[in-house]
């Protein structure tokens, strides 16, 4: 039951990574048959950024209150009416209207698995749970390509909307075997609050450790083709299927640290990915004309991010406490949907303005902010947990 569990969680996690890829993959088709400029897109992510936020510092009162399956399997049915409705939207108001109730469901999915997991399950586990939001993320494109040369935008939606479904219905259906693993410290006590979380000594740094990865992580998905064509000469068909480099090197890193993070322990793992993510972005820095080394480095600053966020997650409840820990890494959720919807266009805009030759230096400013943010938030807890 134990492992059945852990699988169950896995699954889910696949479909909080289904819709994340679906709307970059079909904008291009989507604006156009929509009647509305591509900048739109904006909108729309936005909304789904702020529910996110909402759903996120609100998750650990749910969570509380109804406990982790509930909040889980009620979140999932949330995103399938979203996705059913992107399926039957014909008008742009739509997509907006239906942005809220997935931005709703993703964030309390995040925050109350990532969450769970850190409570129950060892590093490893941490890891291959994120890894599973990547084979989310990867599988979606493939099914939005299909649909667009086969059939249309909406069609791709409604794919993801019954394989979302079906994942609804299996969680339903096995709320039982949750009970493996039932806490006192998931529903029993009273919440800390936002404002509690922030008082206690170290979050704010981890906090904006947080931000600065999620900013970073944001802009080197989003902005990576983009930077084929304007700083390597390559053509957009061929930067497409390269903004595929990141993502693969982020799960197959998951994969593989899975393997090793129980052994070299959270703040090791952190150190360690951030390395390998700076050796990344030194590459970009060489003056070669030719992509090839380009392409590299965006697998390996993926590689390198890898333990990153699954690390800080799983780090929470020995950091501060597992009472706390629901609050925390609610508010952690939010502050990164908040580095990951405003930070990527002010990289865009910079770019216009000055070039996309930049992306390096702006994602080594985002790594430095992170890993000092996150060793200070280690020294503060470990003082404490001293005491």
């Amino acid at each position: 039951m134990y492992l059945f569990l852990l699988a169950l969680i896995y699954i889910a996690f696949i479909s909080l990574g289904l819709p994340d890829s679906l709307l970059g993959s079909g904008w291009p088709v989507m604006h156009a048959e929509l009647g509305v400029p591509v900048s739109y897109m904006g909108i729309i992510s936005m909304i789904i950024s702020g529910g996110t936020v909402v759903s996120s510092l609100f998750s650990d009162k749910m969570t509380r209150k109804f406990g982790t399956r509930i909040v889980t399997v009620a979140s999932v049915f949330l995103t399938v009416i979203a996705l059913f409705g992107f399926s039957f939207s014909s008008q742009f108001w739509m997509l907006a209207v239906f942005a809220v109730p997935y931005g709703l469901g993703a964030g309390a999915i995040d925050s109350a698995l990532n969450n769970y997991v850190a409570l129950h399950y060892k590093a490893k586990h941490m890891s291959w749970l994120h890894c599973f939001w990547g084979v989310g993320t990867i599988v979606s494109p493939f099914i939005m390509g299909y649909a667009l040369t086969n059939r249309t935008w909406n069609s791709g939606y409604r794919i993801i909307g019954f394989l979302q479904l079906a994942i609804a219905l299996l969680l339903l259906l096995t709320l039982p075997v949750w009970n493996i693993n039932k806490s006192a410290t998931e529903t029993a006590g009273k919440s800390v609050g936002l404002v509690g979380a922030l008082k206690i000594k170290g979050v704010p740094f981890l906090l904006l450790g947080f931000f600065a990865y999620c900013a970073l992580e944001a802009t080197a998905m989003q902005w990576a083709s983009t930077y084929f064509v304007e700083v390597k000469g390559i053509s957009t068909e061929r930067a497409a299927t390269f903004a595929a480099l990141f993502y693969i090197g982020i799960t197959s890193g998951r994969f593989a640290s899975g393997f090793i993070t129980d052994k070299l322990g959270d703040q090791k793992m952190i150190r360690l990915g951030t390395g390998i993510l700076i050796c990344g972005i030194l590459v970009l820095f060489l003056p070669i004309a030719s992509y090839q080394a380009a392409f590299a480095a965006f697998l390996v600053i993926g590689f390198g991010c890898a333990p990153i966020y699954p690390c800080i997650i799983h780090s929470t409840p020995s950091n501060f406490g597992a009472e706390n820990s629901g609050a925390i890494i609610g508010i952690q959720m939010a502050s990164a949907y908040i580095g990951t919807t405003f930070i990527p266009p002010i990289f865009g805009i910079l770019g216009n303005s000055i070039g996309f030759f930049i992306l390096p230096l702006y994602l080594l400013v985002f790594v430095a902010l992170m890993i000092t943010m996150v060793e200070v938030t280690f020294r503060i807890t470990k003082n404490r947990n001293s005491l």
